[in-house]
């Protein structure tokens, strides 16, 4: 995930949600993992988000 930028996980969570609504039957495993993966995306994202928000608060010297 280091290499990842925000909106490549933005794209991917998005692509999830898809694959998720477009599957009709799927095992619980694959949902598993598929929701794993977006969870991790999201805490990724969440990150980022505090981290330029720190940066975007930080006083200049």
């Amino acid at each position: 995930m280091d290499n990842l930028t925000y909106d490549q996980a933005i794209r991917r969570i998005e692509e999830i949600v898809r694959e998720l609504e477009q599957t009709e039957a799927l095992s619980v495993s694959t949902y598993k993992q598929k929701a794993a993966e977006a969870q991790q995306l999201l805490r990724y994202c969440e990150s980022q988000l505090r981290e330029m928000e720190s940066a975007l608060s930080a006083k200049p010297e």
